[in-house]
């Protein structure tokens, strides 16, 4: 092969490394377009914010249920502490372990559950209600336009 058959053959290798790395530059242009878009959408925010909001809930459902509420159950219970509240299930194969079925603090996420479940109604109700008297309003509102 001739010196200028490698020369070209070598500046056609790099245009086309250089063209390949044009349309990557492209596509990863097109692709931090489209993620800017998706993530300045009002409801990925929205989500985000709420997502936020949610786990700030959570903490202090779960500190007003261990704190307040299990305590008080457990004195009408008779002074029983639900998080000790467990079945011990014997290893029948020989070795000295055994399975602890806490159902103690499976009633403590439920009534966890139950109260976030009551706050999520509550406020869904309210919000259900603000609708329904916004809507009656713009009703009334077309009403008088038609007249």
């Amino acid at each position: 092969m001739a010196k200028s058959e490698e020369v070209e053959n070598k500046s056609s290798k790099s245009e086309k490394a250089k063209e390949a790395l044009r349309k990557t530059r492209e596509k990863s242009s097109g692709f931090k377009k489209e993620f800017i878009e998706f993530i300045n959408r009002g409801s990925v925010v929205d989500l985000a914010v709420g997502v936020a909001v949610g786990g700030a809930f959570t903490a202090i459902v779960n500190s007003l249920v261990n704190d307040i509420v299990m305590p008080i159950v457990g004195l009408i219970a008779g002074g029983v502490d639900f998080t000790g509240l467990a079945i011990r299930v014997p290893n029948f194969f020989g070795t000295g372990d055994e399975a602890v079925i806490a159902y103690g603090n499976f009633l403590q996420n439920v009534i966890q559950f139950l109260i976030i479940a009551w706050v999520i109604f509550m406020i869904v109700k309210a919000m259900n209600r603000l609708n329904r008297r916004r809507d009656a309003r713009e009703a009334r509102e077309e009403k008088k336009a038609e007249k």
